[in-house]
């Protein structure tokens, strides 16, 4: 069966996560992976929801998860103004989901599906987005070496690309296009820290 571009947008799979000494430790996200959709929610959350206080929201949003989410909604949007949930949201409204109905081969209980900067690579997933204290780091999987640091004061209202090699620094920006702009969007390449080379919204 071939996807419609709306299909394959809502299908990708990512990751969240915190910053380690090493790299990174996360959890896994089912539906709507890709930056044009992910960074926007993320940068309202943490601008409104949640205060300015990444460490609050990643403990809900990595820690405070059993296995994984499934999506996450516009209960992230909570405390926006309505001109930033109209944006981002087209007037919709759809609530987060965890993984609660996981049913293994074997019917073991299932784990909670981590992902670390030791095996991001070998699983089924497109981009990660990890909460560091100056922004959100945005990693392209199939450029695992490779990523930009979005800043938490970026408008969420910001257009981004979902090319990966736009999230590769050095690179063309991947802001696409600004629209409603009260502050411009800013990206910078991470903090350098050993990472291995591993080879309808319903």
């Amino acid at each position: 069966m071939t996807l419609t571009p709306l299909e394959t947008l809502l299908s990708t799979s990512c990751f969240i996560a915190r910053p380690t000494a090493s790299g990174y430790d996360g959890v896994f996200v089912q539906f709507d992976g890709q930056p044009s959709v992910k960074l926007p929610l993320l940068l309202a959350a943490f601008q409104y929801r949640f205060a300015r206080d990444v460490e609050a929201m990643t403990r809900h949003l990595v820690d405070g998860v059993a296995i994984g989410w499934a999506e996450l909604g516009t209960d992230l949007l909570d405390g926006a103004p309505n001109e930033i949930v109209t944006a981002l949201t087209d007037g919709q409204q759809w609530r987060s989901r965890t993984l609660d109905n996981v049913i293994t081969p074997d019917g073991s209980p299932p784990v909670r599906m981590t992902v670390t900067d030791q095996n991001a690579a070998e699983q089924d997933l497109e981009w990660g987005y990890v909460l560091r204290p100056e922004g959100i780091e945005v990693i392209s999987v199939s450029h695992i070496d490779a990523s930009l640091v979005v800043g938490w004061d970026t408008d969420p209202r910001t257009l981004f690309s979902n090319h990966p090699a736009h999230w590769s620094a050095p690179t063309p920006s991947p802001v696409a296009t600004i629209t409603h702009a009260s502050q411009p969007s800013r990206t910078t390449r991470p903090p350098a820290a050993p990472r291995p080379r591993t080879a309808p919204r319903r």
